[in-house]
């Protein structure tokens, strides 16, 4: 599973979350975007264009749903996956997830294995830039 050179955005606003997707993901020899809250994430996003964006639905000003509609409105960008990261296993977050064009739903806390997979997962049927 060769993920390195992949930009990949975790957008948290858990420092521990970030920190701990950035250790994981900076292992595979990915380039990590990190991101507090949506605002912070839209403008990082325009300028780097990354290739698998993880984004946590509890945040504050802009939540996890609004972020991802936002990403997938965007036509440059509507094709990146948007991978939902929540603390909750619900199906109803699930849902609500898939309607905002989320590509996939992780359960925090995630494991390194879990965290790789996926971005390996959506990194292949992502079109590369």
């Amino acid at each position: 599973m060769d993920l390195a050179g992949l930009k990949v955005m975790v957008i948290d606003d858990s420092n521990t979350i970030r920190r701990s997707a950035e250790i994981f993901l900076g292992q595979a020899g990915c380039q990590v975007l990190l991101a507090e809250d949506g605002f912070d994430a839209l403008a990082k996003i325009a300028d780097n264009h990354p290739d698998v964006i993880f984004v946590d639905i509890m945040m504050p000003r802009l939540d996890g749903y609004q972020t991802c509609a936002l990403i997938k409105k965007n036509p440059r960008l509507s094709s990146t996956p948007v991978i939902m990261l929540s603390s909750k296993d619900g199906l109803f977050d699930r849902a609500r997830g898939r309607m905002v064009g989320s590509d996939e739903y992780l359960t925090k806390p995630f494991t390194k294995d879990s965290l790789l997979r996926t971005v390996a997962t959506h990194a292949a049927r992502a079109p590369r830039a």
